[in-house]
């Protein structure tokens, strides 16, 4: 029986332009200069064919990238209706980690069946989220907006791989959270693997020298192992946060920010 295929879209929200490449890397800056201007992009995903319809995160609110310094392009709701995507009809929403920049919108999709592994929901609502320097990636509110879906019956807390749809799979890998996990999904030129924050830039994981915020360093390092397992080549893994995503892969239609990852990069 074969494989679904799926189109695969970036949809690029906002953009951290102060970062600097020393802020990039847990130890030395891999690019020259540490110094450096080294931007981040905020990005969200969807997946598709004339079937189902997979959102994989949710990105922030306006509130909060004022608060927290960051530029932000276009509501996500916003990129969602370009491709024809009403966000209240949506059935699969997938939540990589709970982090401020992908669990910003749950109330955008009240009728979603949420995914989210059961220990990223442990760790975000237990005890050490006492400590500033760790609950300072998560917003309480966001946190708090998983419980609706939860008491609802719309989540479903995983403890491993699962198959959401055939040719939709998800893999936990930890290492940036406990709970962290990557999509896989078979798509026009082969299987790619939407890494979320377990590589947030390419040279991250090419490199195998991680983003400094992280939970466990060496399941960090094994988590860029299983990536470069599960996708089929290294231009089939697409890092959360890198710029180069909307340089290198086509515009949808010509839009700055909805990239078709299902096309192959130049």
């Amino acid at each position: 029986m074969s494989v679904p295929v799926y189109e695969v879209f970036a949809i690029r929200v906002g953009a951290n332009a102060q970062r600097t490449a020393r802020e990039n890397f847990l130890y030395d800056a891999c690019c020259g200069d540490p110094n450096a201007p080294m931007p981040l992009d905020y990005y969200f995903w969807v997946i598709r064919n004339e079937q189902q319809v997979i959102v994989v995160d949710t990105c922030f609110q306006p509130a909060t990238a004022d608060r927290r310094h960051r530029q932000m392009y276009r509501l996500p709701e916003e990129s969602l209706r370009q491709l024809d995507i009403d966000p209240a009809q949506v059935e699969h929403l997938i939540l990589t980690h709970l982090h401020w920049d992908h669990a910003g919108n749950l109330g955008l999709f009240p009728k979603a069946t949420v995914h989210l592994q059961e220990a990223e929901l442990r760790f975000c609502t237990g005890p050490k989220m006492a400590h500033r320097t760790v609950n300072k990636t998560y917003e309480v509110d966001d946190v708090m907006s998983a419980l609706p879906p939860l008491f609802e019956g719309r989540m479903r807390l995983h403890g491993g791989t699962v198959e959401v749809m055939p040719g939709v799979t998800l893999h936990p890998v930890g290492g940036h959270t406990p709970g962290s996990q990557v999509v896989r999904v078979n798509t026009e030129r082969g299987w790619i693997v939407l890494a979320s924050d377990a590589a947030h830039l390419w040279v991250n994981i090419r490199e195998r020298s991680p983003f400094p915020i992280l939970d466990d360093l060496a399941q960090t390092l094994e988590a860029f192992s299983e990536i470069d397992r599960l996708a089929d080549s290294e231009d089939h893994v697409i890092p959360g946060h890198d710029p180069l995503i909307a340089e290198r892969f086509p515009h949808w239609n010509d839009d700055p920010h909805i990239i078709s990852l299902h096309q192959s990069p130049t």
